[in-house]
C-alpha cells in the first residue's frame, strides 16, 4: 500500500450502502469511494448525483479489474457470502455488513478463505460506536455500576403495517426477520460487554397480518460469568421501553431513545460536522440508585471510527476493527435463539 487513498468498491446502494457506508467511506481520511455496484437505474442516478467521482458498474465482477484496495458488501443478506467469497478469491480485502452470513458454517468458511489468502475480513457492526453504548461500556469498565446483574437492551419500533422488501421474506436463506436484523446488533453488544454465553432462551412471534418472519422477539442470555442479558427487538411496540437499563450492585444506568447518528446520516449530515454524534442536553441517560439517580452525559457517538480502523488495518498497523470471529460467536447465539423459540426450551452452549 502506498500513500495514495485506498480505493473502495461498494456493492449495493440501498439503505445500507447509501445511508451508512458511502457517507462514512467518503468522509474517512485515506479512503476513496472509487466504484459502486448497482443495476437499479434510479440508484445509478443517485450515485452519480451524490458521489460523482465514483464509477458505477452493474455487477460485482466489474469491480475486480479496477485496482481496488477494499470491497464493501452492503447487499441483501442472502448475497453476503457469495459476494464476499468472490471478492476474496479476487484477492481483495472485504468488509461485510452484518450479519456476516446466514449461519455459523458459512461464516467460518469465509474466515478460512480470508486466512488462506492472507486478506483482511471484517464485519460492519457500527452500533458498537453508538454514543449510548459507548457510555454503557465505560460505566461497566470503570465499575461505576458495581457488579452488573442484568443488562436490558431494546430496539423497539411502532410499525404495525408491513413495508415489503426482502427482510420480511420467510425463506431462511434471506436471513430476514428482526432476530437476524436488529438481533445481530443487540447480541453483538451484549457479547462485547459481558463475553461468552452459556444459555439462550428466546421467544419469537410474527404478529403483523401477513408477516412471514419474526417482528416481535425476546432473547434472554446467561453469560458464562453469570450476567444476564435481556434483549428485545420489536416492530409492534406501541409504547417504547428504555433503550438500555443496566442494573448493578452499586447502581443503575437507564436511557431512552436511539443514538442519533443514523437519523443524521439519513438527513445528509456527515461526521465532518463539529457536533457529530453529540447527544443534546435533556436526552442523556440517568445514573445512580433510587432517588439519587441523576442525568449522566452521553459520550459522543463515533461511527466514523469503524472505517478509520479499517484504514489502519489495511496499512498493517492494527487489527480489523471488528474481528469476524465475533460474528461467528453472535451467529452461534442467534442460531441457538432460533432453536430455542422453535423447540420451546433453553439451549445450552
Amino acid at each position: 500500500m502506498n500513500n495514495n487513498p485506498l480505493r473502495v468498491g461498494l456493492i449495493g446502494y440501498g439503505i445500507a450502502g447509501s445511508v451508512f457506508h458511502a457517507p462514512l467511506i467518503t468522509t474517512t481520511p485515506g479512503l476513496d469511494l472509487a466504484a459502486v455496484v448497482t443495476s437499479n437505474p434510479e440508484r445509478r442516478t443517485q450515485v452519480h448525483r451524490e458521489h460523482p467521482g465514483a464509477e458505477v458498474v452493474a455487477t460485482a465482477e466489474d469491480l475486480w479489474p479496477l485496482g481496488l484496495d477494499l470491497v464493501v458488501v452492503a447487499s441483501p443478506n442472502r448475497s453476503h457470502v457469495p459476494l464476499a467469497t468472490a471478492a476474496l478469491q479476487a484477492g481483495l480485502p472485504v468488509v461485510v455488513d452484518k450479519p456476516l452470513a446466514p449461519g455459523t458454517a458459512e461464516a467460518r468458511q469465509l474466515i478460512a478463505l480470508a486466512e488462506e489468502r492472507g486478506l483482511p475480513l471484517s464485519v460492519f457492526q457500527n452500533r458498537r460506536w453508538d454514543g449510548d453504548f459507548l457510555t454503557v461500556a465505560e460505566l461497566v469498565r470503570s465499575g461505576r455500576l458495581g457488579r452488573v446483574h442484568r443488562f436490558e437492551s431494546r430496539f423497539e419500533r411502532w410499525r404495525p403495517e408491513l413495508k415489503g422488501g426482502w427482510r420480511e421474506l420467510g425463506d431462511p436463506a434471506e436471513a430476514g426477520g428482526l432476530l437476524y436484523d436488529l438481533g445481530s446488533h443487540l447480541v453483538d453488544q451484549a457479547l462485547t460487554l459481558f463475553g461468552p454465553v452459556a444459555r439462550v432462551h428466546a421467544e419469537t412471534d410474527a404478529r403483523r397480518s401477513g408477516a412471514q418472519t419474526d417482528d416481535d422477539t425476546f432473547v434472554a442470555l446467561t453469560h458464562a460469568d453469570g450476567t444476564r442479558s435481556h434483549l428485545w427487538m420489536s416492530a409492534t411496540a406501541a409504547d417504547l421501553g428504555p433503550r438500555f437499563r443496566v442494573l448493578g450492585s452499586e447502581g443503575a444506568y437507564v436511557t431512552f431513545g436511539l443514538d442519533g447518528q443514523e437519523d443524521a446520516l439519513r438527513s445528509g449530515r456527515t461526521p465532518k460536522e463539529a457536533d457529530w454524534g453529540v447527544t443534546p442536553a435533556g436526552h442523556h441517560g440517568r445514573l445512580g440508585a433510587g432517588d439519587d439517580a441523576a442525568e449522566f452525559p452521553t459520550l459522543p457517538g463515533r461511527y466514523q471510527a469503524y472505517y478509520a480502523g479499517m484504514v489502519e488495518a489495511l496499512h498493517g498497523r492494527a487489527p480489523v476493527p471488528v474481528d469476524p470471529r465475533d460474528a461467528v460467536a453472535a451467529l452461534t447465539v442467534l442460531e441457538a435463539a432460533r432453536r430455542s423459540a422453535v423447540e420451546g426450551r433453553t439451549v445450552e452452549l
